[in-house]
């Protein structure tokens, strides 16, 4: 049977969804909460894990973002990359750390870096109503989730800073209670620890305090390899390529065993990294 040259063609993974700040709640000195919502949220499909997801703030002197023309021809990335400088959103990647379809609500964790970066600064200033565009998946399996253990693994770890802190409690939300995981996180101190859902061995490494670093904590794990552990690493970018050569070379983990992604790198701001 012959193809029709106007047959619907795939709806797109990843698309462009306006909505509005509902509430904020700080967490930690350091993290605050931002929950979203509107009625587009309705075709928003979070995958679970560390689903990432972009947002798309207004520039200095707008109300909101404005949104890019011909998105839903050229596609979301291509419409935002031809606007002019002036027009274009300020755009940053974030975990989905919760959605509630029901509410039509998703929660995005914001660490806080002081006022230099656009979006820390947004984060920090936003109040209700405040609008801004969400990109996300617009159907299931869309992408965008890198934990992806493999079958048959019997222990999980999770490494990470404060930046890694939404994922990795995103993860533990979903991860099956019978499965053995070790979390390891680094913070500025005891005011930025959270509480996590699930019964996991978590250790909290204090930056400021005398605590041992990531690397240095990680190397005293016990993760044995008949375990088939399956390690997720994200946080300042120099720190994980070291944490995963540890893991790979140093403990004999199989690479595809290994997730790792740097999420910011030391000395560049928000804008350079």
């Amino acid at each position: 049977m012959a193809v029709s040259a106007t047959a619907t063609p795939l709806r797109a993974a990843f698309r462009l969804f306006p909505v509005r700040v509902e509430r904020t709640r700080r967490l930690t000195p350091h993290m605050v909460r931002v929950t979203f919502a509107g009625p587009s949220l309705d075709g928003f499909h979070n995958g679970g894990y560390d689903q990432r997801g972009k947002v798309l703030l207004p520039r200095p002197g707008q109300r909101e973002p404005v949104t890019p023309p011909d998105a839903d021809t050229l596609g979301w990335y291509e419409a935002w990359k031809r606007m002019p400088a002036e027009d274009r959103p300020v755009m940053r990647t974030y975990t989905i750390r919760a959605q509630r379809a029901e509410q039509a609500e998703v929660d995005i964790d914001f660490a806080l870096h002081g006022t230099l970066g656009p979006a820390s600064r947004w984060a920090a200033e936003c109040a209700p109503g405040d609008r801004v565009l969400l990109c996300g998946p617009a159907r299931p399996g869309a992408g965008g989730v890198d934990f992806q253990p493999p079958a048959g693994t019997g222990q999980v770890l999770l490494a990470g800073d404060e930046t890694a802190l939404p994922a990795v409690a995103a993860i533990l939300d979903a991860l099956p209670a019978s499965l053995p995981v070790r979390v390891f996180v680094e913070v500025a101190g005891p005011r930025e620890e959270q509480p996590l859902s699930r019964a996991a061995d978590v250790r909290w490494l204090h930056r400021h305090h005398g605590s041992p670093g990531l690397l240095e904590a990680v190397r005293g794990a016990e993760l044995p390899l008949d375990a088939q552990p399956y390690a997720w690493l994200a946080g300042e970018a120099s720190a994980i390529r070291e944490l995963r050569r540890h893991l790979v070379g140093e403990r004999g983990l199989d690479k595809r065993s290994v997730c790792f992604k740097g999420y910011w790198r030391a000395g560049l701001t928000e804008d350079d990294a």
